[in-house]
């Protein structure tokens, strides 16, 4: 496989490419110059090498996904309600793309836009960014740089960001993971563990009612490792809300690690270390919908809550001028075997 190759082009006739990272004996992932998206992620399985994220096939495909698959999320993940905040006094007026609400960003975020590359080698893709003033109603100009790099069974993405304003900032990433390697095998019979401390509730147009709730009793508690299928049968009112799992999972404090998946199918197991306080998990109930035939597929989004700007008693979510912002995802992978416990998973992961 190429290094870098040809993955279509914008409307404006601008080249959109694909570049890759890591070997045959590790890791194989392909990120694009657009969005930074992951568009490719492979590693070794019980038989043979797994496609671990959904796909899809050129440039042109991207831009018309409404389900952001694989993309650098920013400059807000997730949602900012009725689309507006108040900082410093002043209040600002996001693009409303979901409704009355800002999703991931806005109409183009960061995931539709060209991003700049700064250097590509074997193993490290470093992508550049800047998202001046008022771009989809944000203050601030802001300079991103994110950094994929891959080591061994371990992909590493690292946001690193300055603003000369105050500004929301909760940068997150996107894929739809079905580990299984196999997108029409259900992501909801991948087994979840997370340290959940607590659930943020959500309104019916999913914006955070702006309070914490306990995980423990609901379907919400991954504290012992579970698949998504066996808490979808709970007669929850939450998830009658969101139509399944599209939640964020307050993290217990200290946290190491933020999540790991496995997928009993094909062995594969992934750990996810991130510093995050919370965890978006949504179960992909919409992508029947919005892609026919795609297959499906999982998202766990480490990130700062969502609406924080609109809560005082959330953790804040603001980049200010002079401080350096810094946060790094670690994605490890291992392969414990098909059908095992799940003290031989954890194992497993622990020494990926």
């Amino acid at each position: 496989m190429e290094r870098i190759r040809p993955f279509g082009q914008l409307d404006d006739g601008r080249a959109v490419h694909a570049y890759r990272l890591g070997g045959d004996d590790g890791i194989c992932a392909e990120v694009l110059d657009l969005g930074g998206i992951l568009a490719r992620l492979q590693v070794p399985g019980a038989n043979g090498r797994v496609d671990a994220v959904l796909r899809l096939p050129d440039a042109r495909a991207y831009l018309a996904d409404p389900a952001y698959l694989g993309i650098l999320v920013g400059r807000y993940g997730n949602r900012i309600g009725g689309a507006r905040f108040s900082l410093a006094g002043r209040e600002h007026a996001l693009s409303a793309n979901e409704g009355r609400n800002h999703l991931h960003g806005g109409h183009l975020g960061f995931g539709r836009r060209l991003w700049d590359v700064e250097s590509h080698t074997a193993d490290t893709l470093v992508l550049r960014l800047r998202s001046p003033e008022g771009e989809e109603g944000y203050p601030g100009n802001l300079d991103v740089v994110a950094t994929y790099r891959v080591h061994g069974t371990r992909l590493e993405l690292l946001f690193e960001a300055r603003s000369d304003a105050s500004t929301p900032f909760n940068p997150t990433h996107h894929p739809y993971f079905n580990l299984a390697g196999d997108a029409n095998v259900p992501a909801a019979s991948q087994v979840l563990q997370v340290p959940v401390a607590g659930v943020l509730p959500v309104a019916d147009d999913l914006i955070p009612l702006g309070r914490v709730e306990p995980a423990d009793g609901t379907p919400f508690d991954f504290r012992t490792a579970a698949t998504l299928r066996s808490k979808l049968g709970a007669d929850d009112p939450q998830l009658r809300v969101a139509g399944g799992f599209d939640h964020c999972l307050v993290l217990e404090p200290g946290h190491a690690c933020a999540a790991q998946l496995y997928s009993p199918h094909s062995g594969v197991a992934m750990r996810i270390d991130c510093d995050a306080p919370a965890l978006q998990l949504y179960g992909g109930q919409g992508l029947a919908r919005q892609h026919p035939g795609l297959g499906d597929g999982l998202c766990l989004e480490p990130q700062d809550y969502p609406d924080a700007p609109n809560h005082p008693g959330f953790p804040p979510a603001v980049l200010r001028p002079g401080t350096a912002y810094r946060r790094r995802i670690l994605y490890r992978f291992g392969c414990p075997g098909c059908d095992c416990a799940w003290d031989d998973v954890a194992a497993a992961l622990a020494r990926a």
